[in-house]
Parts: structure tokens; C-alpha cells; sequence
């Protein structure tokens, strides 16, 4: 388990009312069945933190997006749709794991479409664990070459999607993890501006998350 994860749970984030994980905690989830060390460790984890009182949310990424009813009760974590809205005292957010806005990738908005399908993952589920890991490392494999024949900009958001996106959800502050593209852009829409938050990775010497103080986000960096 990365320990700056682990840290931050006992720490950081035990301090706050809330935490909201936009998606790709796990490298692949395959099932809520895969009770292997790693995943063991942090579903305990965020059970402790769950237990102590912090209420956790989480939306499916594109790597695990097969988190179901059993990770949840297990976890104490609450899993959220994807795209959220999350209204606040003081101001309103729009939370999404973000893959759904990367339209130009055409390849992955199909690959996406196929996954989501509730035929297709009942019989991905209806397989063995261990055919699980194969189908999941040759995903995993193809995905990496396809990367590197993409360009950046085809694997980021669509602008004019993302600004119809700021549109539907009433302008509100978007944030959103899957670029690896950690950031904070400002757009402008009918007028309006709006400001967009890339949440960064997680190394296993560096962490990084946003916070809300009630007026203002703010990145902080774990070591």
C-alpha cells in the first residue's frame, strides 16, 4: 500500500468533514471478490478513517470501475454518480472522474461505452479470478501501447465539451482527476467564469490533494 495514502487517512484527511475520491484509487479493480494484500489493506484503511467519522465518497474511474456494493459496505465508503454535484454552504462543485469529457479519443469513449455495460460486466464478474487477471493484464497492456501512439491533446478533455459540461451543471467549479495533467484552469463561459481543477498522481514519494476551507480550494503536497 502506498504509504502517503495509509499516512493521510490517519492524518490530514481525519480533519476534514469529508473526503471525495474522483476515481482510479485502485491500479485495476477486477471484482469485489479479489481479496488480495494490497486491496485487503486499503479497504481496511478506509474502513478506520469511515469508523472515526470521516464520511467518504468515491466515483468509479476508468481502471476501477467495477467497485460494487460489497467494496462499499466493507469500505464505509459511499459511491457516488459520476458526474456529482456537490453543493456546499458557501459554494458548489461538479465532481467527475473526467474520462467521459476526452471525446476526440474515440477508441477509449468505445472502450468506456463497452465496460459500462451492465451485460458486459455480468460476465466479465461470471468468470474465474484468475481469468479475470489475465483479461485484465492484456487491458492494461493494450491501453499503454495505445498511449503512446495517441497524441496529449487527444487524450485530454474536449474544449467544447467541457465548456457545455461547466454549462448543464449551472457553472459550477469542476473538478476532476485521469489527464495526469495536474492544473487549474480558467474558463469562460457565456461570460461566466469558471474555474477547472486537475487533481495530481499519487508517487510513492509525493501526494497531493485539494482542500476547502469554506472560501477557497488549495493544493497540499504530502511528503
Amino acid at each position: 500500500m502506498n504509504r502517503l495514502f495509509r499516512d493521510y487517512l490517519r492524518g490530514p484527511a481525519r480533519q476534514a468533514d469529508a473526503l471525495y475520491i474522483l476515481g482510479d484509487l485502485f491500479e485495476a479493480w477486477i471484482g469485489d471478490d479479489d481479496h488480495n494484500a494490497f486491496n485487503e489493506e486499503i479497504v481496511a484503511e478506509l474502513a478506520a478513517a469511515s469508523a472515526a467519522g470521516l464520511a467518504i465518497s468515491l466515483l468509479h474511474g476508468n481502471r476501477d470501475f467495477l467497485l460494487g456494493a460489497d467494496f462499499a459496505q466493507r469500505s464505509g465508503c459511499t459511491l457516488l454518480p459520476d458526474p456529482y454535484v456537490l453543493s456546499l454552504p458557501t459554494w458548489q462543485f461538479v465532481l467527475s472522474h473526467g474520462d467521459a469529457l476526452c471525446t476526440e479519443d474515440g477508441d477509449y469513449q468505445a472502450f468506456r461505452a463497452e465496460v459500462r455495460r451492465p451485460e458486459w460486466q455480468a460476465a466479465f464478474l461470471g468468470r474465474s479470478l484468475a481469468e479475470r487477471q489475465q483479461i485484465a493484464g492484456r487491458m492494461r497492456d493494450v491501453s499503454i501501447m495505445g498511449k503512446q501512439q495517441k497524441s496529449m491533446a487527444s487524450m485530454d478533455l474536449n474544449p467544447a465539451a467541457t465548456d457545455d459540461f461547466l454549462r448543464e451543471h449551472g457553472y459550477a467549479t469542476f473538478i476532476h482527476g485521469h489527464t495526469h495533467q495536474p492544473a487549474r484552469h480558467d474558463h469562460i463561459v457565456d461570460g461566466i467564469h469558471v474555474e477547472r481543477w486537475v487533481l495530481a498522481d499519487w508517487h510513492e514519494d509525493q501526494g497531493e490533494f485539494l482542500s476547502w476551507d469554506g472560501e477557497q480550494l488549495q493544493r497540499q503536497l504530502l511528503r
